[in-house]
């Protein structure tokens, strides 16, 4: 049997383990906020309202370096864009629910809250859908702004040796091993990851997207030859 109060508390133990990789990331994205001369406020604002690792260290480094803030809005669309392509892929999940809902866990929408959940949706119809992606997006929500404001707090007493940036791709690695569950998705994370490296020097980010757009395609040119 199933309950909002069960599934919520699933969803909040699910994400655990990704939270191990989210505290030091966190701590990343608030040390950056403020090596970057942002106040500790507006840093704290801007971890509130952006809610996205990637897009918070790109708009650091930019106003960092003095950026027109219509550049610094451009860049983070642009990097955010690939939210667009997860919320087309889970949105049918939450037909049923209403506009204020939809928009809450729209807000709460992250890669790791998006693929954890996805592949529970997929295999569970009877969770309560709502209330497993609230547990999950609630429990990264609340440990990326607590870590954010420890490296706000922390600013650059951090010690270069912690090497907490290590700690970025490491929670995307957590997230995509268990997604790649046969041929088409490891076509899509081999090509993908390929592009992406590959296409790291172009402006405002756009390797990122590119990198989605064609891994996706190879994705699906993998499961129509399959």
């Amino acid at each position: 049997m199933t309950s909002p109060r069960t599934d919520f508390r699933a969803g909040v133990r699910v994400a655990l383990p990704i939270l191990l990789g989210i505290v030091p990331f966190g701590m990343v994205a608030g040390v950056a906020a403020v090596n970057a001369g942002i106040p500790p406020v507006g840093a704290v604002a801007m971890s509130v309202v952006i809610f996205a690792g990637a897009s918070q260290l790109a708009a650091a480094e930019l106003v960092g370096r003095n950026a027109p803030a219509v550049v610094v809005v451009f860049t983070v669309l642009v990097i955010n864009l690939r939210m667009m392509m997860y919320s087309a892929s889970i949105a049918p999940y939450f037909q049923r629910e209403s506009t204020r809902w939809k928009g809450a866990l729209a807000y709460l929408l992250t890669d790791q809250a998006y693929a954890v959940s996805l592949l529970r949706f997929e295999n569970d119809e009877s969770v309560s859908r709502r209330w497993y992606y609230l547990g999950v997006g609630s429990a990264l929500w609340v440990t990326w702004q607590l870590a954010t404001v420890v490296g706000i707090a922390l600013g650059a007493s951090v010690p270069d040796g912690w090497r907490l940036e290590f700690a970025v791709p490491l929670v995307f690695l957590a997230v995509l091993v268990p997604a790649v569950t046969d041929r088409a998705t490891g076509v899509a994370a081999l090509v993908g990851g390929s592009v992406g490296v590959a296409a790291t020097g172009l402006p405002f980010n756009l390797g990122l997207i590119t990198a989605a757009v064609v891994g996706i395609a190879a994705g699906l040119l993998a499961e129509e030859v399959a």
